[in-house]
């Protein structure tokens, strides 16, 4: 068994697909030949043996990638963190930052950009816009807003923090975080 960080790991996981990649692409060209012609690889054991190396070679370097893959999930499973107060596993993490927090945040945006526009038009047609906490507090108002536009502005910054910390956190967990190959 072979030990490396999962930074590590990844890098050898592109370098394999590039190997993939190369290996694929010289098969191509020994695949057939016209009977004619002489076998270009004849000296090295002929076309035929190339291609079961070479095919063999493929194999060998798909069952490293889905072995290091796996490993790395096993790791990002077991392994816990903890960031703006939020206890998750590392891959609970990846989940959230690739599925989830895009669309949460283009959510408050949104939010936030009704409620400008609305104040906006509010404004232009002469009418009065409250948040709804101050409702109760003063005169008559045309449009009441249900959402307090400064815990919004909060929960942005708070967000995009927790993104911040979240990277930095991947990157150090990556680079120090060991998997058994």
């Amino acid at each position: 068994m072979s030990k490396m960080t999962i930074t590590e790991a990844l890098a050898e996981l592109k370098t394999i697909n590039k190997r993939l990649l190369t290996k694929r692409n010289s098969t191509l060209q020994f695949v057939a030949r016209d009977i004619r012609a002489k076998d270009p690889l004849e000296r090295e054991g002929g076309s035929v043996e190339f291609l079961k190396r070479e095919r063999q070679g493929i194999a060998d370097l798909e069952k490293r990638f889905v072995l290091i893959r796996t490993a790395i999930q096993k790791s990002n499973l077991e392994t816990l963190t903890s960031i703006g107060g939020h206890i998750m596993s590392v891959a609970e993490w990846l989940t959230w930052r690739r599925e989830i927090s895009s669309g949460s945040r283009e959510y408050i945006n949104i939010l936030q950009s009704n409620i400008k526009g609305l104040r906006d038009k509010m404004q232009k047609e002469g009418r009065s816009l409250v948040s709804a906490d101050k409702e109760s507090s003063g005169g008559p108002a045309d449009v009441v807003v249900h959402l307090n536009e400064k815990e919004l502005i909060e929960e942005i910054e708070v967000f995009d923090t927790l993104l911040g910390e979240l990277d930095g956190r991947l990157s150090l967990l990556n680079a120090t975080t060991t998997i058994e190959l």
